[in-house]
């Protein structure tokens, strides 16, 4: 099968463009390099250096993929809170961009990197199932709420195979521990280097952490499920002082976490409810928690001070 990942040198589109070749698929990876890195891109996949925005036409015309996952975004929600035209940009008009050029070509399905926890927002539920009002708190998660939208639409009009899955926080090695976006990563490069985490507010703030392999997995499974949106999760919370309790024993920390204001606005509980993945993809979580922080500790450990 041809494949096709934009944002494949990034941390979940790079894993992910490495399973489809060992499955034996051929893949084309686009990515504009804004954050991913060209080293992370596997041998034996087609590189092509692009935006989200260029004219994908082409591009998609010559290597003809059968399934393209859209892996690409401005994944800071901070970020998109400062810079709602940004995120919009890339969120939004990349994805409709995307499905466009996938028209052009005749690409039939599209398997698409949404968020679970940002589209939801604080709910009523937990763990949260698809069925839950969609009630987004920031620009980041109306973007994917939006883009969503846009790819259901393109599936009615144009009969494109559209999944969308909606993914809880995703960690593990290659996470950037230099953006806002990774705590697990942010956290993990702290302590390696002797510095102190800050924990914004108390840290009783919840989050479903599911590690990067898993991910790759449900995408996988993707590539022949129904059409549809459905959570990627392991439907277990965690708070940031759990979280950071798990990390200081892994690493042989012994110093507690500093704490710093709230953020205002911040989402106080997520958690996803993935029995739909189970029931229409067959996929399941494999990986404890304590197992992909071990590993990805184990990940940053290895690279040392220079990467960190």
């Amino acid at each position: 099968m041809r494949a096709l990942v934009t944002g494949g040198a990034g941390f979940i589109g790079s894993h992910l463009s490495e399973a489809l070749l060992r499955a034996g698929h051929e893949v084309t990876v686009i990515d504009d390099l804004s954050r991913g890195r060209r080293s992370q891109v596997p041998a034996g996949a087609r590189f092509v250096q692009a935006d989200v925005n260029d004219d994908l036409g082409g591009i998609l015309a010559e290597s003809r993929p059968e399934v393209v996952f859209h892996e690409a975004a401005q994944i800071d929600v901070r970020r998109s809170l400062a810079d709602p035209l940004l995120d919009t940009r890339v969120n939004v008009l990349g994805t409709v961009n995307l499905l466009e050029a996938c028209v052009s070509a005749g690409v039939p399905r599209l398997v698409f990197a949404s968020s679970g926890g940002a589209i939801y927002g604080d709910t009523e539920t937990i763990p949260t199932p698809e069925s839950h009002p969609q009630r987004p708190a920031s620009n980041y998660g109306a973007a994917k709420a939006a883009a969503e939208l846009y790819g259901n639409v393109y599936s009615q009009v144009y009969g494109i195979d559209f999944v969308a899955l909606r993914y809880s926080n995703v960690y593990g090695p290659r996470q950037d521990p230099h953006s806002e976006a990774g705590v697990v990563a942010i956290f993990t490069e702290r302590m390696l280097r002797g510095e102190v985490p800050t924990i914004n507010g108390d840290g009783t703030q919840t989050r479903d952490y599911v590690y990067v392999a898993d991910v790759v997995a449900a995408n996988l499974a993707a590539i022949t499920a129904p059409p549809g949106s459905y959570n990627v999760g392991t439907g277990a919370e965690c708070d940031v002082n759990e979280l950071h309790r798990h990390l200081a024993r892994i690493i042989g920390v012994t110093a507690p976490a500093a704490h710093g204001p709230g953020k205002p606005g911040e989402q106080l509980r997520s958690c996803l409810d993935a029995s739909l993945a189970a029931a229409r993809l067959g996929w399941t979580p494999r990986f404890t928690l304590d197992t992909g922080l071990e590993s990805t500790v184990a990940y940053f450990r290895d690279r040392g001070p220079g990467y960190l």
